[in-house]
């Protein structure tokens, strides 16, 4: 194993100089932080009780306006469609669960949005597993020109 040379005086006066002037040092890592706070983060979206007419025009322009401010990542909670028991009340549908299928779907068969997509993929058990799909946006034209 090599020896280490000591450290001259030269050296630890250069060192203790270079850091009293830390702030005129540019952090490229700072710009990335601020730029980024949004593709970091998940914007969230409830279907809860919403019809899939209503649910579909909801979806869409919450992708289209979370697209343009820049988030990546969506949470979209759809519900399993088991909280009611339909064999009892007439009045439910027997397809409880439509929204759960249908926007997945919705979402990849819109040509508006098509462009802007990159995946959509089940969500983790912490953010409501089998009731909750997440949708993976693109990156802006704004965003993708900053990098």
């Amino acid at each position: 194993m090599k020896k280490k040379s000591p450290v001259t005086s030269k050296d630890k006066k250069d060192w203790i100089e270079f850091t009293k002037n830390l702030k005129n040092i540019f952090d490229k890592d700072d710009i990335l932080k601020k730029s980024s706070t949004k593709t970091s983060k998940i914007k969230t979206l409830d279907l809860h009780g919403k019809t899939l007419l209503h649910a579909n025009k909801i979806v869409k322009d919450f992708i289209l306006h979370s697209y343009e401010e820049g988030f990546t990542k969506l949470l979209i909670i759809t519900g399993k469609g088991l909280r009611s028991d339909v064999s009892k009340n007439p009045y439910l549908s027997e397809k409880m669960s439509i929204l759960k299928y249908s926007i997945p779907e919705f979402i990849k068969n819109d040509e508006d949005l098509a462009d802007k997509l990159n995946k959509i993929t089940a969500a983790d058990i912490k953010d409501g597993g089998e009731g909750s799909i997440y949708v993976f946006l693109k990156k802006t034209k704004k965003l993708q020109n900053k990098f």
